[in-house]
C-alpha cells in the first residue's frame, strides 16, 4: 500500500512548471504525494490502471494537470471513486481555455472539480482541505495558513494607511 496521499498525475513533463506551486504546496503542509507522467490519449491503460488501483494503494485524492484536449483528468475519474481535481494548462492557441472547459464539462455521474488555469496551488490546497476533513493535523495547519493569510492582508491594509498618510498634494 502507498503511503501516499495524494497521487499527481500529468499529461506531460512540460505541465512541471505549473505543478511546481502543487508539489510546493503539499510539501509544505507535509501531505505526502506520488507523481507520474500520463498520457490520457498515448498511454490510456496506464491512465486506466493508475486511477483504477489509487483507492487500494491509500490514495485519498487525485489531481490531474492536462493542457489543449485535457482529457486526462475526465478518463482518471472514470476508473475511481477518489475525488479528482483537475489542472488546466495554459497552452495551445486558446491559452488554456479549451483544457478549462475540456475539465469542467464533464458529463453528469463522472465530476472532476476544477481550479483555474494554470492553479495548481490552489489544487494542492483544495486536496489539502478534502484530507483535512479526516486529519486533524492537516485541519490545524489549514487554520494557520488561513491565518496567515489574514495577517498579510492586514499587513498590506497597514501599508496602505501609512502611504496615505504620507501622501502629498
Amino acid at each position: 500500500m502507498s503511503r501516499s496521499q495524494v497521487l499527481i498525475l500529468m499529461g506531460s513533463d512540460s505541465d512541471y512548471p505549473v505543478m511546481e506551486a502543487c508539489f510546493r504546496m503539499l510539501r509544505k503542509f507535509e501531505v505526502s504525494f506520488e507523481a507520474h507522467v500520463c498520457s490520457a490519449h498515448r498511454s490510456p491503460e496506464k491512465a486506466a490502471e493508475l486511477a483504477s488501483t489509487a483507492k487500494d494503494r491509500g490514495f485519498l485524492v487525485i489531481i490531474a494537470a492536462a493542457g489543449l484536449a485535457a482529457h486526462l483528468p475526465g478518463v482518471l475519474a472514470a476508473f475511481t471513486v477518489l475525488p479528482v481535481i483537475g489542472v488546466p494548462c495554459k497552452s495551445g492557441a486558446l491559452s488554456g481555455a479549451d483544457a478549462l472547459h475540456s475539465i469542467v464539462q464533464m458529463p453528469a455521474g463522472v465530476p472532476v472539480a476544477c481550479v483555474a488555469i494554470d492553479g495548481a496551488a490552489n489544487a494542492a490546497l483544495l486536496a489539502i482541505q478534502i484530507i483535512g476533513t479526516s486529519n486533524d493535523d492537516v485541519s490545524a495547519k489549514l487554520l494557520q495558513y488561513k491565518h496567515e493569510l489574514e495577517m498579510s492582508v492586514q499587513l498590506r491594509h497597514e501599508r496602505l494607511q501609512e502611504k496615505l498618510k504620507n501622501l502629498t498634494d
